[in-house]
């Protein structure tokens, strides 16, 4: 069964996606959901994920209401700045942020939560020296955003993966 369907439960929303899209439950969208469902499945075969490896569940919850005050906070900054608020010069720019998370899904994460906050986008990550490249609308003191991404991000999800 699991040569069939090596991920069911993806193979399960793929089929939910197909019907939902055409918004049509007919034989034909059910025969044609079930083949995007089955190549869809074998296809992440071939990408070999690593198995995920969840350490301390209840941290998940914490880091959740963290990010979504954050992305709320975040909101009103950038429109703030959007409306033009508080005249003050603004300036955007890039950090460097040096990491100790190696785990594919915690990058995956972090990425995750960083580009859905308004005003943040991951740039580049260089596996190799382990240093994330954001880029920052509204950069203040680069020494802060690094202490941010460590303290309240990373130092979760390290909880979480590794």
């Amino acid at each position: 069964m699991t040569r069939l369907l090596p991920f069911p439960i993806i193979s399960f929303c793929l089929l939910a996606l197909w019907l939902l899209l055409n918004q049509a439950i007919t034989f034909g969208h059910i025969l044609l959901g079930c083949l995007v469902a089955l190549v869809g499945g074998r296809i992440l075969t071939i990408l070999e994920l690593p198995p995920v490896r969840v350490r301390r569940a209840g941290i998940i919850l914490r880091l959740l209401r963290m990010v979504v005050m954050d992305i709320v906070r975040s909101n009103l900054a950038v429109g703030r700045i959007v409306l033009g608020f508080g005249r003050r010069q603004r300036r955007s720019g890039f950090v460097e942020i040096p990491l100790d998370m190696r785990d594919p899904y915690g990058l995956a994460s972090l990425a995750y939560i960083i580009t859905s906050t308004p005003g943040t986008l991951w740039v580049n990550f260089d596996a190799q020296r382990g240093a994330l490249t954001i880029h920052v609308l509204d950069l203040v003191d680069e020494e802060e955003w690094i202490r941010t991404i460590k303290d309240r991000y990373e130092r979760h999800l390290l909880e979480i993966f590794e």
